[in-house]
């Protein structure tokens, strides 16, 4: 049987089985409104409560660009500053998104399912639609990871488009466990991004809080602290 290991903080792991939210990156050069940390572009920040500051810097600047797009209705014109024009997509748009979703790793084998392309934070509900809706989901493409439930065993493919493709295989109970934490991961992370907030954008801190919380489809911790 699978235990749970709780030795300080590690991910939420079932022995060999490690599940991460995980924030795809954007290219940090030139970024100059707030100290980030030096993170490969376009690789994977895995998120919780425990990120040193420019690591957050990081998650919201790369939150906020995916949402720096083009207003092509009603909403306020994009403000002249350099901050209110980077922040106008995420403080402003109905609909956001944070791209990434879920990692999964099985430690013994080094197989790893990463989400793929157009994927995103805000979808992970969808990894319950495999185990109590219709026992399937797929999370992008390019590669296009798959999750089907067989019975009481999940089974995860890291791309169907390859007939030759690796796959972790858990049980559906462990799964659920390890989607709990995930959701623990992702609160830890907002608490951290409001008091980050607090310090670093204190003319925003609140709606930018309010725009994460709403990204990664989190209840609204309410007003900030340092």
């Amino acid at each position: 049987m699978m235990t749970v290991r709780n030795e300080g903080y590690v991910p939420h792991t079932l022995r060999v089985i490690v599940l991460q939210p995980v924030l795809e990156v954007t290219d940090p050069a030139g970024f100059t409104l707030w100290p980030v940390a030096g993170i490969e572009p376009y690789g994977f920040l895995p998120l919780s409560g425990t990120l040193a500051p420019a690591e957050v810097g990081t998650a919201v600047m790369s939150i906020a660009a995916h949402n720096d797009v083009v207003p092509d209705d009603d909403r306020p014109p994009r403000p002249a500053d350099p901050l209110g024009s980077f922040l106008h997509g995420l403080l402003t748009m109905d609909d956001l998104f944070a791209s990434g979703g879920l990692r999964v790793t099985d430690t013994a084998s080094g197989v790893t399912l990463l989400p793929g392309c157009c994927n995103g934070l805000e979808e992970r509900r969808d990894w319950f639609d495999v185990l109590d809706g219709d026992g399937w989901a797929s999370f992008g493409h390019d590669p296009s990871p798959l999750a089907e439930r067989q019975g009481d065993v999940v089974r995860l493919t890291v791309d169907a488009d390859r007939d030759d493709s690796p796959v972790i295989e858990l049980a559906a109970g462990d799964l659920r466990r390890l989607l709990i934490g995930v959701e623990r991961d992702l609160t830890g992370f907002l608490a951290l991004a409001a008091a980050w907030a607090v310090r670093q954008l204190p003319d925003h801190a609140a709606p930018v809080t309010s725009a994460l919380a709403r990204a990664m489809l989190l209840r609204d911790p309410g007003p900030p602290y340092a």
